[in-house]
């Protein structure tokens, strides 16, 4: 087994937390190195095929999970530089403030956080300037409170959809651009980054015109500052504690065939809250029997993905849309007029076609093809909060496999939600200039929904939870494991609570709010170090 030399900081994972906080911490000088199981997402033309990325499944992980029942799980996941961001919607919402606090559900009680939104205001602000978010603000209802614009302008509406914000605008509700970190620049549209194409929600950007953490975080880290190496291709098997059981002493990965152990003063853990619990309930030893950093017990426990559903609404009138995730509407995310509780959010999926269909098998309306059917359809995104269970866990079975239990819940907000979206779209129309049809959009009154299965992991978190007390979180309040004490999780294992939007930017300005705590936790120790010596 090879040992190198000792590092400040070993980051493992590249995702939404970990390129963050190498990118914080970098200018620090300390000396960095970051760990990826995968490897760079090949520039080439499959980046932009519907056919690959979403039919044939080109790009996932190459790895089987379980399932409660020990059926074999195909997890909708990547393992590459970037993370899962190379490949998410960019859709970049702030937690809403109330999700910060508890909130009572029709199914349960969706915790209180250990932290306040204001605490993590201002990292909000800094991580919409880092991934170049695009958006307005005082539309939304349920906007938190922040002092200024976001950095760019929200990318504006095709004319279907500004079309259908204009309807939903008459019907009292408050539609709004989603905020979203896809580079482009509507005013100089030759030099844009980003060229407004189909092939955005769910592909790796052959044009690196997605604000994705590789984009944004490692490759400008990595070309600025010589302290930070990257290392691919370096899979961590477990974490290795000292004698006194405090402190990670050794990280064990395999890379280029070769068992590989090395150290650092501190580590941290980002590699997706199913991996995050996965990696600790698998560096158990003798201090740790059930598990690292899980004295609580509650490591692996109390996994969500949200409940989502991808529900097309099918009309007569087609949907010439090329960019179609460009409104939002969160009238129904808190209790409402319809409903004493939260319901959750409404948004858009990139506009479908035929082989994303074809992948994603929907029913077939009566009277229509799949070809029909994208050619005419809207494509929502409803999300609702689902709860934190400790039986919706991960654990590790006797061959080593990950075991994903989940039992859904909260669905009566889910249900709800959804026929909301049916009422909103029954009066609404479809007059688009030129297109010959004025019809009702729903005419034909046909909706098609279908909810993300168990292996749609995109919105994971929750299972390695933070809090004050070390008998019922794993971490503190700064993401510091309670029982190990240079060891800390930055992705979204941390949350106590879900909420009902995207997760990405709330790990981001979570991962920048950590890399000041160990930048003053480092300072401190060097400052004690040269006083000793002294």
């Amino acid at each position: 087994m090879a040992h190198q030399t000792r590092y400040d900081i070993i980051i493992i994972g590249t995702g939404a937390g970990g390129a963050t906080l190498a990118k914080r911490l970098a200018p620090s000088g300390m000396k960095i190195l970051i760990l990826e199981r995968g490897d760079y997402v090949p520039r080439e033309k499959e980046n932009w095929s519907s056919l690959e990325v979403n039919l044939k499944g080109h790009y996932l992980a190459k790895e089987k999970w379980r399932t409660k029942d020990g059926e074999v799980l195909e997890p909708h996941t990547n393992y590459n530089v970037g993370g899962n961001t190379k490949f998410f919607g960019a859709a970049l919402f702030r937690l809403r403030e109330v999700d910060f606090g508890e909130i009572r559900h029709e199914a349960g009680v969706s915790p209180a956080w250990p932290i306040s939104y204001k605490d993590l205001e201002s990292y909000y602000d800094e991580a919409e300037d880092l991934f170049e978010v695009r958006g307005e603000r005082g539309v939304d209802p349920t906007d938190p409170p922040t002092t200024g614009p976001y950095p760019f302008p929200a990318i504006s509406h095709e004319e279907r959809l500004e079309r259908l914000s204009a309807d939903f605008s008459s019907m009292g509700l408050h539609p709004f651009h989603t905020p979203l970190g896809v580079r482009l620049d509507e005013q100089h549209r030759r030099t844009s980054r980003c060229i407004r194409c189909n092939t955005c929600d769910g592909f790796p950007c052959l044009i690196h015109a997605k604000s994705d953490a590789e984009m944004m975080c490692i490759e400008p880290t990595l070309r600025m500052y010589d302290n930070v190496t990257l290392l691919t291709k370096a899979k961590v098997a477990s974490l290795k504690t000292g004698a006194s059981g405090k402190e990670i002493t050794g990280v064990l990965f395999e890379h280029d065939g070769e068992q590989v152990e090395m150290s650092a003063d501190v580590v941290v853990v980002s590699c997706g809250a199913i991996n995050s619990a996965a990696l600790l309930l698998r560096s158990a030893n003798n201090d740790h029997p059930n598990g690292l950093a899980n004295r609580s017990g509650v490591v692996g426990r109390h996994y969500m993905g949200h409940t989502n559903s991808v529900v097309m609404a099918l009309s007569l009138c087609p949907n010439p849309t090329t960019f179609q995730k460009t409104l939002s509407v969160n009238d129904f995310y808190q209790a409402s007029s319809e409903w004493e509780y939260p319901m959750g959010h409404i948004s858009f999926v990139g506009k479908l076609d035929l082989d994303t269909l074809k992948a994603g098998a929907p029913a077939i309306a009566p009277g229509w093809s799949l070809e029909l059917m994208a050619k005419h359809s809207l494509d929502f995104w409803l999300t609702s909060e689902d709860l934190p269970d400790p039986e919706n866990r991960v654990t590790i079975n006797r061959a080593g496999e990950i075991v994903l239990s989940y039992t859904p819940n909260n669905l009566e907000a889910h249900k709800r939600l959804k026929h909301q979206l049916s009422k909103m779209m029954k009066i609404t129309s479809c007059e688009l200039h030129g297109s010959g049809c004025h019809q009702g959009l729903f005419d034909r009154n046909i909706f098609i929904g279908q909810q993300i299965p168990l292996a749609g992991v995109a919105h994971q978190n929750g299972t390695v939870r933070f809090g004050h007390d070390p008998l019922t979180s794993a971490l503190d309040i700064n993401c510091k494991a309670h029982d190990v004490d240079n060891l800390y999780v930055v992705d979204g294992s941390f949350f106590p609570s879900s909420g009902a939007v995207n997760p990405a930017l709330t790990i981001v300005a979570n991962a920048l709010r950590v890399g000041d705590h160990l930048l003053e936790r480092m300072h401190a120790r060097k400052e004690v170090s040269k006083a000793l010596q002294a």
